[in-house]
């Protein structure tokens, strides 16, 4: 039986980083992929453009992610979003960054993305084999001693790196497998949940607004009329709720709460106070005041979310500017300013775009992210309890624990 230096479990962006680094370290890899494909849910990022990374420094990057951000400042400080953009330079693949600090490749294309991945593994004789299925992991005393395959293959090696994701995007190959071992093995795995995924509301009438996206907003949320947390940007209304980066941000604080009295409220001008849209809208309806009050809302406002307005205020749209009520006014400020929406759920891991909860981090050496419990066992990219907002931030924990995971792998000898 052939013994490698390093076998890793999944062929998503944190093994294949993994792979090529210790491949690139003179290491034997050998990288075991459920799939047909290797980086199969690597072609699903930024709507395939791959927002790969985010140019945030690292000390705002890392606080992104919470409570266990500084779990990560180790890692950032090894390979962090310079790095990646480096790498891939080298390989021929420039990049460009928005405002926000998501950088996508110049051409927007997740495939060559995946391909410069998959060639570094491959360039460096890393193997890749496809359709090969983990069904259990076997342990010595302190260390893991082979891989056992769905066909009862056994694959033995020095040391070995799980990278096999979470539970989102389950037809990606991504459900939950690694887990069942990793209890097995005494690992505590934080119970997974999905996160940045969409909001599902209660109110019907949303479904009237489908389709209607928003820049700018501010989403807050509430749990028993206490604010617990908020998000500033764009989203866009679903057949059950919300979409789009605040909201997909949002949910990641919902997945880990008690759904009972959890409200999102949404200011559609959070630049303006309530006064002074008010006054605005006022001067508009002055100087319009011959007009109907659905034509002078439509300058304030989108055209349909206007039109809903209205009807949802009981306000006949031929009314005159001149005849609204002081209280019909108040109303349509208040909708504008304070739309409050009653949180059913989240969407589940299938519309899920990342992996809450997972190994638990006290049990990973931040360092090199190696089990405390087995010396010859590692960790990198989603399986960890590590999840960020939107904008590339997850992604570049994969590249970061999978560099790490591969370097320590690659020089651990024991």
């Amino acid at each position: 039986m052939e013994l490698y230096d390093i076998v890793i479990i999944g062929a998503g962006p944190a093994g294949l980083m993994a792979a090529g680094h210790a491949s690139e370290l003179g290491a034997r890899v050998l990288v075991l992929e459920k799939n047909k494909y290797a980086g199969i849910k690597l072609l699903m990022t930024g709507g395939g453009r791959c927002n790969f990374t985010n140019n945030a420094p690292d000390k705002i990057f890392a606080g992104k992610f919470g409570f266990n951000g500084k779990w990560l400042l180790s890692g950032l400080s090894n390979f962090n979003s310079d790095s990646i953009i480096d790498f891939f330079a080298a390989r021929n693949i420039n990049s460009q960054a928005n405002l926000e600090g998501k950088v996508y490749p110049e051409n927007n294309s997740a495939a060559e993305i995946r391909k410069a991945l998959i060639d570094y593994v491959e360039s460096n004789q890393g193997e890749i084999i496809y359709e090969a299925r983990v069904i259990k992991i076997i342990k010595d005393a302190d260390r893991i001693s082979k891989i056992i395959l769905s066909d009862n293959r056994e694959i033995k090696a020095r040391n070995f790196i799980i990278a096999t994701g979470g539970n989102s995007y389950p037809l990606s190959g991504s459900n939950g497998d690694a887990y069942t071992w990793l209890k097995e093995l005494g690992h505590k795995i934080i119970k997974p949940r999905p996160a940045l995924c969409p909001i599902i509301v209660k109110e019907n009438f949303v479904k009237n607004l489908e389709g209607l996206s928003f820049q700018n907003c501010s989403l807050d949320i509430y749990k028993n009329n206490k604010k617990i947390s908020f998000e500033s940007g764009d989203f866009i209304f679903t057949g059950h709720g919300l979409s789009g980066p605040a909201a997909l941000n949002l949910s990641r604080v919902i997945t880990k709460e008690d759904k009972t009295n959890l409200i999102i409220k949404i200011d559609f001008f959070p630049d303006e106070s309530s006064e002074s849209l008010d006054k605005k809208f006022q001067e508009l309806i002055e100087s319009k005041s011959k007009e109907s009050i659905r034509n002078i809302l439509r300058k304030l406002t989108q055209k349909r979310l206007a039109d809903f307005i209205l009807d949802n205020r009981n306000i006949e749209i031929s009314k005159k500017g001149a005849d609204l009520t002081k209280l019909e006014r108040s109303e349509i400020i208040n909708f504008l300013k304070n739309l409050s929406l009653t949180i059913l759920d989240i969407g589940g891991f299938n519309e899920a775009m990342i992996t809450s909860g997972g190994v638990d981090l006290r049990e990973v050496n931040q360092k090199t992210m190696a089990s405390k419990l087995y010396s010859n066992l590692y960790f990198a990219g989603e399986i960890l309890d590590l999840d960020g907002p939107t904008g590339g931030y997850n992604l570049q924990i994969a590249w970061t624990s999978g560099y790490l995971a591969g370097e320590s792998a690659a020089f651990h000898k024991d």
